[in-house]
Protein backbone atom coordinates (compact mmCIF):
# COMPACT_ATOMS: atom_id res chain seq x y z
CA UNK A 1 0.00 0.00 0.00
CA UNK A 2 1.55 3.13 -1.16
CA UNK A 3 2.08 5.93 1.87
CA UNK A 4 3.56 9.43 1.92
CA UNK A 5 2.55 12.00 -0.30
CA UNK A 6 4.12 10.02 -3.48
CA UNK A 7 1.63 9.07 -5.45
CA UNK A 8 -0.98 11.13 -3.50
CA UNK A 9 -3.91 11.68 -5.83
CA UNK A 10 -4.56 15.45 -6.16
CA UNK A 11 -8.11 14.90 -5.41
CA UNK A 12 -7.21 13.70 -1.10
CA UNK A 13 -7.37 16.70 0.16
CA UNK A 14 -11.12 15.58 -0.26
CA UNK A 15 -13.75 13.85 1.93
CA UNK A 16 -13.28 10.38 0.86
CA UNK A 17 -16.73 10.12 -0.93
CA UNK A 18 -16.34 7.18 -3.39
CA UNK A 19 -13.80 4.47 -2.08
CA UNK A 20 -11.81 0.91 -3.50
CA UNK A 21 -12.08 -1.63 -0.83
CA UNK A 22 -8.70 -3.32 -0.63
CA UNK A 23 -8.44 -6.60 -2.23
CA UNK A 24 -5.56 -7.85 -1.01
CA UNK A 25 -2.95 -5.86 1.63
CA UNK A 26 -0.98 -3.59 -0.28
CA UNK A 27 -3.59 -2.57 -3.17
CA UNK A 28 -4.32 1.28 -3.60
CA UNK A 29 -7.18 3.39 -2.63
CA UNK A 30 -9.27 4.61 -5.20
CA UNK A 31 -9.08 8.45 -5.02
CA UNK A 32 -11.62 10.66 -2.72
CA UNK A 33 -14.13 12.27 -4.65
CA UNK A 34 -13.93 16.07 -4.31
CA UNK A 35 -17.16 17.98 -3.87
CA UNK A 36 -18.48 20.43 -6.84
CA UNK A 37 -16.05 23.31 -7.70
CA UNK A 38 -17.02 26.27 -7.48
CA UNK A 39 -19.45 27.71 -10.32
CA UNK A 40 -20.84 24.24 -11.10
CA UNK A 41 -24.20 23.43 -10.22
CA UNK A 42 -25.01 20.82 -7.68
CA UNK A 43 -27.61 18.19 -7.37
CA UNK A 44 -29.47 19.73 -5.54
CA UNK A 45 -29.91 23.72 -5.09
CA UNK A 46 -30.61 25.57 -1.98
CA UNK A 47 -29.46 28.88 -1.18
CA UNK A 48 -29.28 31.80 1.54
CA UNK A 49 -30.92 31.44 4.60
CA UNK A 50 -31.44 27.58 3.77
CA UNK A 51 -28.09 27.23 3.75
CA UNK A 52 -27.55 28.92 7.14
CA UNK A 53 -30.53 27.26 8.80
CA UNK A 54 -29.24 23.76 7.35
CA UNK A 55 -25.44 24.38 8.56
CA UNK A 56 -26.84 25.32 12.18
CA UNK A 57 -28.81 21.41 12.09
CA UNK A 58 -26.03 19.89 11.00
CA UNK A 59 -23.71 21.63 14.18
CA UNK A 60 -27.14 19.98 16.62
CA UNK A 61 -27.15 16.60 14.65
CA UNK A 62 -22.94 16.48 15.38
CA UNK A 63 -23.37 17.92 18.67
CA UNK A 64 -26.17 15.20 19.54
CA UNK A 65 -24.02 12.34 18.10
CA UNK A 66 -21.31 13.16 19.71
CA UNK A 67 -22.92 13.20 22.74
CA UNK A 68 -23.84 9.85 21.73
CA UNK A 69 -20.35 8.75 20.96
CA UNK A 70 -18.83 9.64 24.21
CA UNK A 71 -21.89 7.60 26.01
CA UNK A 72 -21.11 5.05 24.13
CA UNK A 73 -17.64 4.67 24.95
CA UNK A 74 -18.88 4.79 28.57
CA UNK A 75 -21.13 1.93 27.82
CA UNK A 76 -17.86 0.32 26.15
CA UNK A 77 -16.05 0.70 29.06
CA UNK A 78 -18.44 -0.39 32.02
CA UNK A 79 -19.19 -3.84 29.22
CA UNK A 80 -15.62 -4.15 29.37
CA UNK A 81 -15.26 -3.67 33.20
CA UNK A 82 -18.21 -6.53 33.52
CA UNK A 83 -16.66 -8.77 31.90
CA UNK A 84 -13.58 -8.96 33.76
CA UNK A 85 -15.52 -8.84 36.78
CA UNK A 86 -17.04 -11.90 36.24
CA UNK A 87 -14.20 -13.41 35.10
CA UNK A 88 -12.93 -12.22 38.65
CA UNK A 89 -15.90 -14.02 40.60
CA UNK A 90 -15.45 -17.17 38.93
CA UNK A 91 -11.56 -17.48 39.66
CA UNK A 92 -12.21 -16.39 42.93
CA UNK A 93 -15.62 -19.23 43.53
CA UNK A 94 -12.70 -21.75 42.15
CA UNK A 95 -10.55 -20.67 44.96
CA UNK A 96 -13.70 -21.33 47.90
CA UNK A 97 -14.13 -24.74 46.13
CA UNK A 98 -10.70 -25.79 46.43
CA UNK A 99 -10.29 -24.33 49.87
CA UNK A 100 -12.91 -25.77 51.45
CA UNK A 101 -12.42 -29.04 49.70
CA UNK A 102 -8.66 -28.65 51.19
CA UNK A 103 -10.03 -27.51 54.42
CA UNK A 104 -12.43 -30.45 55.02
CA UNK A 105 -9.04 -33.11 54.26
CA UNK A 106 -7.24 -31.25 57.31
CA UNK A 107 -10.06 -31.37 59.61
CA UNK A 108 -10.44 -35.18 58.37
CA UNK A 109 -6.75 -35.36 59.27
CA UNK A 110 -7.26 -33.69 62.31
CA UNK A 111 -10.21 -36.11 63.20
CA UNK A 112 -8.04 -39.24 62.56
CA UNK A 113 -5.16 -37.90 65.24
CA UNK A 114 -7.50 -37.46 67.47
CA UNK A 115 -9.19 -40.73 67.08
CA UNK A 116 -5.73 -42.29 67.15
CA UNK A 117 -5.41 -40.51 70.71
CA UNK A 118 -8.14 -41.47 72.16
CA UNK A 119 -7.43 -45.48 71.26
CA UNK A 120 -4.31 -44.68 73.03
CA UNK A 121 -6.04 -44.50 76.44
CA UNK A 122 -6.52 -40.69 75.85
CA UNK A 123 -2.90 -40.45 77.12
CA UNK A 124 -1.01 -37.56 75.63
CA UNK A 125 1.88 -39.12 73.74
CA UNK A 126 4.48 -37.24 76.50
CA UNK A 127 2.52 -39.70 79.19
CA UNK A 128 3.23 -42.82 76.57
CA UNK A 129 6.96 -41.77 77.09
CA UNK A 130 7.81 -41.26 80.18
CA UNK A 131 5.75 -44.39 81.86
CA UNK A 132 8.50 -46.33 79.31
CA UNK A 133 10.60 -48.84 81.05
CA UNK A 134 12.64 -49.06 78.27
CA UNK A 135 15.55 -46.64 77.47
CA UNK A 136 15.41 -46.94 73.83
CA UNK A 137 11.67 -46.95 73.58
CA UNK A 138 12.37 -43.82 75.86
CA UNK A 139 14.85 -42.21 73.30
CA UNK A 140 12.63 -43.65 70.15
CA UNK A 141 9.69 -41.97 71.69
CA UNK A 142 11.25 -38.96 72.30
CA UNK A 143 11.95 -38.53 68.40
CA UNK A 144 8.61 -39.56 67.60
CA UNK A 145 6.87 -36.80 70.38
CA UNK A 146 8.94 -34.12 68.86
CA UNK A 147 8.03 -35.14 65.05
CA UNK A 148 4.20 -35.61 65.93
CA UNK A 149 3.87 -31.81 68.07
CA UNK A 150 5.41 -30.23 64.58
CA UNK A 151 3.20 -32.23 62.69
CA UNK A 152 0.14 -31.18 65.05
CA UNK A 153 1.46 -27.62 65.08
CA UNK A 154 1.46 -27.70 61.29
CA UNK A 155 -1.42 -29.18 60.96
CA UNK A 156 -3.28 -26.23 62.93
CA UNK A 157 -1.52 -23.88 61.04
CA UNK A 158 -2.20 -25.00 58.12
CA UNK A 159 -5.82 -25.06 58.71
CA UNK A 160 -5.66 -21.44 60.15
CA UNK A 161 -4.32 -20.43 57.40
CA UNK A 162 -6.64 -22.20 54.75
CA UNK A 163 -9.51 -20.39 56.97
CA UNK A 164 -8.04 -17.67 56.47
CA UNK A 165 -7.80 -17.70 52.77
CA UNK A 166 -11.49 -18.83 52.36
CA UNK A 167 -12.80 -15.92 54.45
CA UNK A 168 -10.53 -13.50 52.41
CA UNK A 169 -11.27 -14.98 49.04
CA UNK A 170 -15.52 -14.58 50.52
CA UNK A 171 -14.41 -10.50 50.58
CA UNK A 172 -12.86 -10.33 47.38
CA UNK A 173 -15.77 -12.15 45.65
CA UNK A 174 -18.16 -9.74 47.58
CA UNK A 175 -16.30 -6.73 46.79
CA UNK A 176 -16.70 -7.64 42.56
CA UNK A 177 -20.00 -8.19 42.88
CA UNK A 178 -21.00 -4.57 44.33
CA UNK A 179 -18.11 -3.66 41.54
CA UNK A 180 -20.28 -5.42 38.89
CA UNK A 181 -23.53 -4.00 40.45
CA UNK A 182 -21.81 -1.04 40.18
CA UNK A 183 -20.87 -1.34 36.49
CA UNK A 184 -24.33 -2.79 35.25
CA UNK A 185 -25.73 0.79 36.58
CA UNK A 186 -23.18 2.74 34.86
CA UNK A 187 -23.95 0.57 31.41
CA UNK A 188 -27.91 1.12 32.06
CA UNK A 189 -27.05 5.04 32.58
CA UNK A 190 -24.70 4.84 29.57
CA UNK A 191 -27.06 2.92 27.21
CA UNK A 192 -30.01 5.91 28.31
CA UNK A 193 -27.47 8.64 26.97
CA UNK A 194 -27.13 6.81 24.06
CA UNK A 195 -30.69 6.27 23.43
CA UNK A 196 -31.63 9.53 24.45
CA UNK A 197 -29.20 11.50 22.34
CA UNK A 198 -29.72 9.54 18.81
CA UNK A 199 -33.54 10.07 19.38
CA UNK A 200 -33.07 13.31 19.66
CA UNK A 201 -30.89 13.54 16.44
CA UNK A 202 -33.34 11.17 14.85
CA UNK A 203 -35.95 13.32 15.04
CA UNK A 204 -34.24 16.45 14.14
CA UNK A 205 -32.92 14.30 10.92
CA UNK A 206 -36.97 13.09 10.48
CA UNK A 207 -38.47 16.40 10.33
CA UNK A 208 -36.35 17.45 7.39
CA UNK A 209 -37.52 17.44 3.82
CA UNK A 210 -35.58 14.58 0.92
CA UNK A 211 -34.04 17.97 -0.81
CA UNK A 212 -33.16 19.15 2.78
CA UNK A 213 -31.56 15.73 3.69
CA UNK A 214 -29.53 16.05 0.57
CA UNK A 215 -28.45 19.08 1.17
CA UNK A 216 -27.66 18.64 4.60
CA UNK A 217 -25.09 15.78 3.66
CA UNK A 218 -23.42 17.91 0.93
CA UNK A 219 -22.26 20.24 4.09
CA UNK A 220 -21.30 17.69 5.99
CA UNK A 221 -19.31 16.81 3.28
CA UNK A 222 -18.05 19.95 3.05
CA UNK A 223 -17.39 20.25 6.15
CA UNK A 224 -14.68 17.16 6.26
CA UNK A 225 -13.55 18.39 3.40
CA UNK A 226 -12.32 21.63 4.57
CA UNK A 227 -11.07 20.18 7.57
CA UNK A 228 -9.27 17.70 5.41
CA UNK A 229 -7.88 20.14 3.30
CA UNK A 230 -6.39 22.25 6.44
CA UNK A 231 -4.67 19.66 7.75
CA UNK A 232 -2.83 18.66 4.34
CA UNK A 233 -1.88 22.23 3.58
CA UNK A 234 0.15 21.69 6.67
CA UNK A 235 2.39 19.29 4.90
CA UNK A 236 1.77 16.46 7.25
CA UNK A 237 2.16 13.67 4.57
CA UNK A 238 5.32 15.34 3.13
CA UNK A 239 7.19 13.32 5.92
CA UNK A 240 4.53 10.06 6.50
CA UNK A 241 6.73 7.56 5.01
CA UNK A 242 6.49 4.46 7.67
CA UNK A 243 5.15 1.13 5.93
CA UNK A 244 2.66 -1.33 7.79
CA UNK A 245 4.28 -4.38 9.34
CA UNK A 246 2.84 -7.82 8.96
CA UNK A 247 0.08 -7.24 11.66
CA UNK A 248 -0.90 -3.73 10.62
CA UNK A 249 -1.39 -5.02 7.01
CA UNK A 250 -3.76 -7.69 8.49
CA UNK A 251 -5.30 -5.42 10.77
CA UNK A 252 -6.41 -2.93 7.67
CA UNK A 253 -6.93 -5.25 5.32
CA UNK A 254 -9.52 -6.57 8.17
CA UNK A 255 -10.95 -2.96 8.80
CA UNK A 256 -11.72 -2.09 5.17
CA UNK A 257 -13.23 -5.77 4.72
CA UNK A 258 -16.19 -4.16 6.77
CA UNK A 259 -16.70 -1.53 4.63
CA UNK A 260 -20.46 -0.70 3.82
CA UNK A 261 -21.56 -2.62 7.21
CA UNK A 262 -23.88 -0.38 9.56
CA UNK A 263 -22.51 1.43 12.47
CA UNK A 264 -24.20 -0.17 15.60
CA UNK A 265 -23.14 1.69 19.37
CA UNK A 266 -21.98 -1.13 21.61
CA UNK A 267 -21.28 -3.61 18.73
CA UNK A 268 -18.01 -5.98 18.20
CA UNK A 269 -18.98 -7.27 14.54
CA UNK A 270 -19.52 -9.70 12.65
CA UNK A 271 -22.41 -7.53 11.51
CA UNK A 272 -21.97 -4.06 12.90
CA UNK A 273 -19.74 -2.03 14.37
CA UNK A 274 -18.84 0.81 17.00
CA UNK A 275 -15.90 2.95 16.22
CA UNK A 276 -13.80 1.35 18.82
CA UNK A 277 -15.23 -2.12 18.49
CA UNK A 278 -13.75 -1.97 14.62
CA UNK A 279 -10.81 -1.14 15.49
CA UNK A 280 -10.32 -3.58 18.41
CA UNK A 281 -11.42 -6.69 16.39
CA UNK A 282 -9.22 -5.71 13.21
CA UNK A 283 -6.34 -5.59 15.25
CA UNK A 284 -7.39 -8.81 17.28
CA UNK A 285 -7.98 -10.30 13.82
CA UNK A 286 -4.62 -9.66 13.28
CA UNK A 287 -3.00 -11.08 16.58
CA UNK A 288 -2.84 -8.35 18.94
CA UNK A 289 -5.01 -7.73 21.54
CA UNK A 290 -5.96 -4.13 22.42
CA UNK A 291 -8.17 -2.22 24.76
CA UNK A 292 -11.78 -2.11 23.81
CA UNK A 293 -12.50 1.43 23.66
CA UNK A 294 -10.57 4.56 21.98
CA UNK A 295 -10.04 6.49 25.69
CA UNK A 296 -8.33 3.02 26.75
CA UNK A 297 -6.66 2.92 23.48
CA UNK A 298 -5.52 6.35 23.88
CA UNK A 299 -4.37 5.63 27.54
CA UNK A 300 -2.81 2.40 27.01
CA UNK A 301 -0.87 1.76 23.62
CA UNK A 302 1.97 3.95 22.63
CA UNK A 303 1.93 7.33 21.61
CA UNK A 304 3.90 8.02 18.26
CA UNK A 305 3.90 11.45 16.07
CA UNK A 306 1.21 11.88 13.58
CA UNK A 307 4.29 12.50 11.55
CA UNK A 308 5.95 8.84 12.10
CA UNK A 309 2.09 6.71 12.28
CA UNK A 310 2.13 3.78 9.04
CA UNK A 311 -1.01 1.85 8.43
CA UNK A 312 -2.55 -0.05 10.85
CA UNK A 313 -1.99 2.89 13.60
CA UNK A 314 -4.88 4.19 15.31
CA UNK A 315 -6.08 8.10 15.31
CA UNK A 316 -7.65 9.25 18.12
CA UNK A 317 -10.19 12.31 18.05
CA UNK A 318 -11.68 14.83 19.85
CA UNK A 319 -10.16 16.09 23.36
CA UNK A 320 -11.94 13.32 25.22
CA UNK A 321 -11.15 10.54 22.69
CA UNK A 322 -14.20 9.54 22.03
CA UNK A 323 -13.99 8.26 18.57
CA UNK A 324 -11.30 6.30 16.56
CA UNK A 325 -9.86 5.29 13.16
CA UNK A 326 -7.67 2.96 11.28
CA UNK A 327 -5.16 4.95 9.10
CA UNK A 328 -4.90 2.78 5.43
CA UNK A 329 -2.02 5.30 3.88
CA UNK A 330 -2.23 8.18 1.67
CA UNK A 331 -4.20 10.48 4.31
CA UNK A 332 -6.95 8.15 4.99
CA UNK A 333 -8.73 6.41 7.19
CA UNK A 334 -11.07 3.72 7.77
CA UNK A 335 -13.83 4.19 10.72
CA UNK A 336 -17.61 3.45 11.49
CA UNK A 337 -18.90 7.09 11.54
CA UNK A 338 -22.18 7.36 13.60
CA UNK A 339 -25.31 6.14 13.87
CA UNK A 340 -27.13 5.83 10.62
CA UNK A 341 -23.97 5.85 8.75
CA UNK A 342 -21.68 2.55 7.82
CA UNK A 343 -17.82 1.65 8.01
CA UNK A 344 -16.45 3.80 5.08
CA UNK A 345 -13.04 5.38 4.23
CA UNK A 346 -12.74 9.19 4.86
CA UNK A 347 -9.97 11.74 5.09
CA UNK A 348 -7.44 11.58 8.31
CA UNK A 349 -7.77 14.92 9.22
CA UNK A 350 -11.79 15.69 8.50
CA UNK A 351 -12.22 15.86 12.07
CA UNK A 352 -9.72 17.12 15.19
CA UNK A 353 -7.20 14.84 15.76
CA UNK A 354 -6.13 14.57 19.43
CA UNK A 355 -3.09 11.63 18.70
CA UNK A 356 -1.86 8.51 17.22
CA UNK A 357 -1.19 5.38 18.79
CA UNK A 358 0.31 1.61 17.43
CA UNK A 359 -0.67 -1.58 18.75
CA UNK A 360 2.09 -2.99 17.30
CA UNK A 361 4.56 -0.45 19.05
CA UNK A 362 6.86 -3.93 19.57
CA UNK A 363 7.63 -4.61 16.34
CA UNK A 364 9.63 -1.16 15.78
Amino acid sequence: MGTGKRGLPAAAVAVVCAVTVLAVPGTAFAAPTPPPPPGTTASVTVVGDQDEELEAVRKKLDRLYRAAAVATEEYNAAEEKARQQSAEIVRLAKKIVKGREKLDELKERAGAAAAAQYRGGGLPPEAHLVLSDDPQDFLDGAGRVRQGEHAAKGLLGEMSRTQQDLEQYARDADAQWKKLEAGRKAKATAQKKIEKQIEAAEKVESELEQVEKERLALLERRAADRAQASWLSSGVLDDIEGRATKQGRKAVAYATAQIGKPYQWGAEGPNTYDCSGLTSQAWLSAGQGIPRTSQAQWRQLKRVDVRDMRPGDLIIYFGDASHVGMYVGDGVMVHAPRPGRSVTLAGAGSMPILGVVRPDAAAD
